[in-house]
């Protein structure tokens, strides 16, 4: 038996590892241990052949607050995305491009001839992105919040312009039917408004690996953990290890196999990755396929445009997403690269298929009514963090980190009640 930190943290992805940095903030020691062989949880970065694979497509918004607040963007080298979409249609040849002409000027042509942005058009997509900040954190009595594609219709968002927003939000929310809760879609939305996503120069994992460098005491990888409970840890090596908490920041279902806690409902995702000698196109951005007729890819990107780091020199990594529903089989790799070959119009001779991630539960299903935060206790001593107790987000994970530490520091008299935000580093 050991009893030699205030805190035992279990699991060292984003909330585990911002929670031990807003507890060392204040002076509480707390012990991460980790069950892996390095930290980030799901965001993860692996090195093939001398590409930069993340374990499922993932993006880094400057937009979060928490990012924005407490991530050295600088140290991660990160590149941009471009601000707009490549949209594959079938009424021509070529991709349309509908790109913001606030940040990418030099489209202004591309996107006025692309013939997607109709006044009316633009004007019910106004409408239904640009509720009240009371509407959007669901404190507006007067709007009860609803699944998106019910709250588009009755904004009249229509036509070639609701695919296109259709077709874009499949590929973050990780969801086509439009179940996703309207004031979370809106949150999101508004996140890319407010800042374009990037790629930091090492993977996304170097996001995760930045916030635990600055940790005092390392992270203990390699380290599973058989039992939790109110105020001890037992790890499969056999220590039990005592504490005044335990905050158990695994993915869910590890979660609910620890504490007994249900899991949410979560949306899968596959990845194809592909190595590619010729940039299929130049476009920094999301390409996305607005056809009719069309295959199960929902998303794609040249990587190696947006930053070179992620495929080594003279060669290109192009990712493919699509959706990984609950009860079906995994997409097929022939149907995957037929389709994005018919996305960019190229023949894709010479791809090779580097790897494919199936990942099952990539995200918690955030349905109508939105609830912005769960309950963290389950009983005095034991608390849940992680994305499923807050947003389904990078900031949803960061914040529910912090909030693990705020409640705890609180009890202990060490932060006061009218804090304005509570450091991490």
């Amino acid at each position: 038996m050991s009893r030699d930190c205030d805190v035992v943290i279990v699991g060292a992805g984003l909330a585990g590892i911002t929670c031990a940095l807003a507890l060392q903030h204040r002076g509480v020691s707390a012990r991460v241990l980790e069950a892996g062989d390095a930290v980030g949880g799901r965001v993860r970065t692996d090195v093939v052949d001398g590409f930069r694979l993340d374990r499922g497509f993932h993006v880094l918004d400057p937009g979060y607050p928490m990012v924005r607040n407490h991530v050295d963007l600088k140290a991660l080298g990160v590149r941009k995305f471009t601000a707009g979409l490549a949209i594959r249609t079938a009424r021509t040849a070529n991709l349309q491009i509908v790109a913001d002409p606030r940040r990418e000027p030099q489209f202004i042509p591309q996107t006025v001839m692309s013939g997607k942005l109709h006044p009316a058009s633009l004007a019910a997509l106004a409408r239904w992105a640009s509720p009240t900040v009371a509407s959007i954190l669901g404190g507006d009595e007067d709007e009860m919040d609803v699944p998106r594609r019910e709250s588009m219709d009755a904004a009249g968002l229509q036509g070639p312009l609701r695919r296109i927003v259709d077709s874009a939000l499949a590929g973050v929310l990780l969801e086509d039917d439009g179940s996703t809760s309207t004031a979370f879609a809106r949150l999101v939305t508004m996140s890319f408004v407010n800042g374009t996503p990037k790629l930091p120069a090492e993977g996304m994992q170097a996001l995760p690996e930045q916030l635990a460098s600055r940790l005092d005491r390392p992270v203990e990888l390699g380290t599973p953990v058989a039992e939790v409970g109110s105020r001890y840890v037992v790890t499969e090596g056999g220590e039990r290890i005592e504490a005044d908490l335990v905050v158990v920041a695994t993915d869910p279902q590890t979660a609910e196999r620890l504490t007994g806690r249900p899991a949410p409902e979560g949306k899968g995702q596959t990845t194809h990755w592909y190595a590619v000698p010729d940039a299929p196109t130049d476009f920094g951005s999301i390409l996305i396929d607005v056809r009719e007729d069309r295959g199960p890819v929902v998303s794609t990107v040249v990587m190696s445009n947006v930053q070179p780091t992620y495929a080594p020199e003279g060669m290109h990594l192009v990712a493919a997403s699509s959706l990984l529903r609950p009860g079906q089989e995994p997409v097929r790799d022939e149907d995957v690269i037929q389709h994005v070959g018919s996305i960019y119009g190229v023949s894709t001779f010479g791809w090779q298929l580097l790897r494919r991630d199936d990942i099952p539960y990539a995200v918690p299903v955030q349905p109508a009514p939105f609830v912005e935060r769960h309950r963290m206790q389950l009983e005095d001593g034991l608390i849940v963090a992680g994305d499923h107790m807050d947003t389904a987000s990078v900031q949803g994970a960061m914040v529910s980190g912090r909030r693990a530490a705020e409640g705890y520091l609180q009890r202990r008299g060490l932060l006061e009640e009218d804090y304005a935000e509570l450091a991490i580093g």
